[in-house]
């Protein structure tokens, strides 16, 4: 974003594959203008629309729709239905504590939706799961599913 240091770190919520390249070849590749830049300005703004959402959901909903709008989150981001996370880090992400998270999952566990043991969380039930989760699951889905989507004509 053109600042030489950002108060965000990178890390890896759970696990996967990633890409990297030196931070002169993405600025070279930024200011062609091309695809590059577009798609990096979507990603910005996917992310802003994301985290924007999250601080409302996590401010306004309670814990139990906002762990499953997580859950559901993660097995997007992952394609995948059982992925290792732990309470601490659900707990950071949420706002809550981690005895909250244990309570909230014991509930989604109750009702068949999901099982998790020892850091493991399968989701069972994915249809009940979005049933479970508050409305800002599928705003942010819906909006962030045509982010790839130019509203100018790229360059070539």
């Amino acid at each position: 974003m053109g600042a030489r240091r950002s108060l965000n770190h990178v890390y890896t919520q759970i696990a996967g594959y990633g890409y990297s390249c030196a931070i002169e070849c993405a600025e070279e590749e930024f200011r062609n203008g091309g695809k590059f830049q577009y798609c990096a300005l979507r990603y910005v703004q996917a992310q802003l629309d994301q985290a924007t959402r999250s601080v409302g959901c996590n401010a306004k909903h309670k814990f139990e729709p906002r762990l499953a709008r997580w859950l559901l989150t993660c097995r997007d981001r992952s394609d995948s239905e059982k992925f290792s996370m732990s309470h601490e880090l659900l707990s950071i992400m949420l706002g809550g504590t981690r005895s909250t998270v244990t309570i909230a999952a014991g509930q989604l566990k109750a009702k068949g939706l999901i099982e998790y043991s020892c850091g493991v969380i399968r989701i069972l039930d994915h249809e009940g799961l979005e049933r479970a989760a508050c409305e800002c699951y599928a705003t942010i889905k819906n909006h962030l599913k045509n982010y790839v989507e130019f509203d100018t004509p790229l360059a070539e």
